[in-house]
């Protein structure tokens, strides 16, 4: 029966939440509090359950990032991963290589933008959030839904669809990982260390 791995990426694999060190590489850590405050009210409400997680993350990426090229978002995204491997946690580079040498499938699925995520790990599939563009610019808006909760396990039968043919062991450390958890016949609900 074939083995498939499926990783969260933010918490799971990382030290932090690469939205907000991608920021702060990107922009500068002014700019990022500045953007923060602006939006704070709605990531209050978001904490509360109030206001949709996806919206929020949505509203935050469009205000530092609506019009780049994305050329240089790509750009960005490879030397931001090249830069920040620090974030990595030894022992989860460690997991994904070992599926790897049983040649298992493996996956990162993650609510992060798939761009940044994708350069940590360029040999591995990333499901992530991918965002939308338009005449090579970025529009701010995600084309998919936010990869978060059932939006992960959808992603994964969406590759995978005939679930008696695969064996899946998951990994998460949140909220947003629980159904994947859920979904999967080996699960593992913690970061490593």
């Amino acid at each position: 029966m074939k083995k498939i791995y499926a990783f969260d990426f933010d918490g799971t694999l990382t030290t932090k939440d690469t939205l907000i060190e991608f920021i702060r590489y990107a922009k500068g850590s002014m700019a990022l509090g500045l953007g923060f405050l602006r939006y704070a009210h709605l990531l209050v409400m978001m904490k509360f359950g109030l206001y949709p997680n996806y919206k929020a993350k949505q509203k935050v990426f469009e205000h530092f990032f609506k019009d780049t090229t994305l050329d240089d978002f790509n750009a960005l995204c490879k030397a931001f991963a090249a830069s920040s491997k620090h974030l990595l946690r030894p022992a989860g580079i460690k997991a994904i290589q070992q599926a790897q040498n049983e040649d298992s499938e493996v996956l990162i699925v993650s609510a992060s933008i798939d761009n940044w995520v994708q350069p940590f790990f360029p040999p591995v599939k990333v499901l992530g959030t991918q965002i939308e563009v338009i005449d090579g610019k970025l529009t701010g808006r995600f084309m998919t839904k936010n990869c978060y909760g059932q939006e992960k396990v959808n992603r994964i039968l969406s590759l995978y669809p005939n679930r008696q043919d695969y064996h899946l062991t998951a990994y998460g450390d949140s909220r947003g990982d629980k159904e994947m958890l859920a979904f999967a016949d080996e699960s593992y609900f913690k970061p490593f260390r």
